[in-house]
């Protein structure tokens, strides 16, 4: 609607997404403060803030700033769900009960992933330069690895990136190696690491910050 405000347009894009102003200011990487001052457009969002608010929202800068930019929905993406982000320290205890786990949603993605897919913040620095701490990678478990991919697998309950590395097989078992890019972190073997692949890595956000 043109009387609409870019206020009226934030707060009910928020609401149709079933977002709270915390989450979204989450996504966004702002405080919630700066979510209801938009809201109430006592200041505005410009610059990056801007474009991670629309991609937050579902929406191309242009619908907030003036209503005629398009909007997207799940039917524009074939259906395609919400993928729960975490925090890498969360994942272990997501996969084994994932309601006892808060989560943001990660809102967009244009892949065709599995149902099972869900996104994290980078907390340690093991791929360093190729991975940053804060940086959003999406996971896809029913995608199996090829050499060179970059994988999550679980060791002791901690959740880590790694790249993946075909070996030999043992008794119809393929091993793997899993390598880090930062060099202060060991390589670990499935042959005497106790190693549980989680997934794929298949995307990668990286946020820069204002």
């Amino acid at each position: 609607m043109k009387n609409e405000t870019l206020g009226d347009r934030i707060r009910l894009r928020r609401k149709s997404l079933q977002l709270t102003q915390k989450q979204l200011a989450q996504q966004v990487k702002v405080s919630h403060v700066a979510i209801s001052q938009w809201e109430k457009e006592e200041t505005l969002p410009r610059g990056e803030n801007l474009l991670r608010l629309a991609e937050a929202l579902g929406c191309a800068p242009a619908f907030l700033i003036d209503g005629d930019g398009p909007v997207f929905s799940e039917s524009a993406y074939g259906g395609l769900h919400q993928i729960p982000l975490l925090a890498q320290r969360d994942v272990a205890q997501w996969l084994n009960d994932a309601r006892s786990v808060r989560h943001e949603l990660l809102m967009h993605n244009d892949m065709a992933l599995s149902q099972q897919s869900f996104a994290f913040r980078v907390e340690e620095q093991a791929m360093t330069p190729a991975i940053l701490k804060d940086d959003v990678v999406i996971i896809d478990p029913s995608l199996a690895p090829q050499p060179g991919d970059c994988v999550l697998a679980l060791q002791q309950q901690v959740a880590l990136l790694r790249t993946w590395r075909q070996r030999n097989s043992e008794d119809g078992v393929t091993l793997f190696q899993l390598a880090p890019v930062n060099i202060n972190f060991p390589e670990l073997h499935s042959s005497r690491d106790s190693l549980t692949l989680l997934g794929t890595l298949v995307e990668l956000r990286r946020y820069r910050q204002p």
